[in-house]
């Protein structure tokens, strides 16, 4: 069967919301495509103590106000909650349970293929599968025969099937840091990294650095496009982390050089049994409907098929672009450069 639509928005988390609720502002009927069975995107999937980086006030989409106190950081499930109420009360038609497989351009429209054979078309597509979607596995020295267990923080949920372990986080960022804690609490655990952890203070003179960010104009300069390395992110710390790496609850070295069967080798030599690899090494966008060469694009707006577009990609456009408060921005942006792009092409 084919199904033909006005627009159609591939992902039902953040990032393809809030492109609804811009397509709904601008007077668009979209069609919103959830591989999940509800339109909260990977956020229950995250381990469970998760808590934002951001406090409620600047963790919004577009319309709807982040509920509670504005100044407490939401945890995991609120987040859940958010996206689901901000979800039922958006008028857009969200399709759960299809999963996209392919897109193709056919002529002026484009054609979706979903995973149950159903294909729908349509002149403008949205690619808000997100920036979070396909876990890295980077290439290290041995993993591919190590003999103990590695895993991906997307896999990590809880500590206590840790306990008594010797346990190698390997990850600089928020979510390595954050899971090293944790896990310090019932094993024994290294940040392995290959570069030093930096740290930004969580609330600077008093206020969160969120709003500082804010204030000082950094989290809207749309400068992401820019940036062929993105910078790494230093770690958000209330001063507890650094205090728990100076006690070496976990401690940080190096990048190990070699693993051999159960056996780390670290950078001065010296070899330790381990019982597992956690890899907090981040993700890739879920673009594997798109074929590689056409996921280049210009602040989101696709440089090889007029009438694609993206939003929720990490540095997009801004710091901020693949988070909460940052998606609105760009789904605004995207949606009225398609629009834009495809009023010109009907003028002539």
């Amino acid at each position: 069967m084919i199904d033909a639509s006005d627009v159609i928005v591939i992902g039902a988390g953040q990032s393809g919301l809030a492109a609804a609720h811009a397509l709904r502002q601008a007077g668009r009927s979209p069609v919103v495509l959830e591989a999940g069975q509800e339109p909260v995107g990977s956020w229950p999937s995250y381990y469970d103590s998760l808590t934002l980086f951001s406090p409620a006030r600047y963790s919004s989409l577009p319309g709807k106000p982040f509920p509670g106190d504005p100044d407490r950081y939401p945890h995991r499930d609120e987040v859940v909650d958010y996206l689901r109420r901000y979800a039922k009360n958006l008028d857009a038609d969200i399709r759960t349970h299809h999963r996209v497989t392919a897109l193709r351009r056919h002529g002026e429209r484009f054609t979706v293929h979903v995973e149950d054979g159903t294909e729908l078309t349509a002149a403008m597509v949205i690619a808000a599968s997100g920036a979070f979607g396909q876990p890295h596995r980077p290439r290290l020295p041995g993993l591919d025969s190590f003999t103990g267990t590695v895993s991906h923080s997307a896999e990590y949920r809880a500590p206590a099937s840790f306990a008594g372990q010797r346990v190698v986080v390997v990850g600089a960022a928020n979510t390595a840091v954050q899971v090293g804690y944790e896990l310090a609490k019932v094993a024994t655990v290294t940040l392995a990294t290959r570069k030093p952890i930096t740290f930004a203070p969580q609330r600077p003179l008093g206020r969160d650095v969120h709003f500082w960010s804010i204030a000082l104009g950094f989290d809207h300069l749309p400068i992401g496009h820019l940036l062929r390395n993105p910078p790494h992110t230093p770690v958000n710390d209330d001063g507890r982390y650094q205090r728990a790496i100076r006690a070496r609850k976990p401690d940080q070295r190096r990048m190990f050089t070699h693993l051999d069967g159960d056996t780390v080798t670290w950078p001065d030599g010296t070899r330790e049994h381990v019982d597992t690899i956690l890899l907090a090494t981040g993700y890739r966008p879920a673009l594997s409907y798109l074929d590689p060469v056409e996921r280049a694009h210009s602040r989101g707006i696709s440089t090889s098929h007029p009438g694609l577009g993206y939003v929720g990609l990490e540095w997009q456009r801004s710091f901020a672009s693949a988070t909460l408060r940052g998606v609105g921005r760009d789904a605004h942006y995207v949606v009225r450069r398609l629009l834009d792009a495809s009023s010109c092409l009907n003028l002539h």
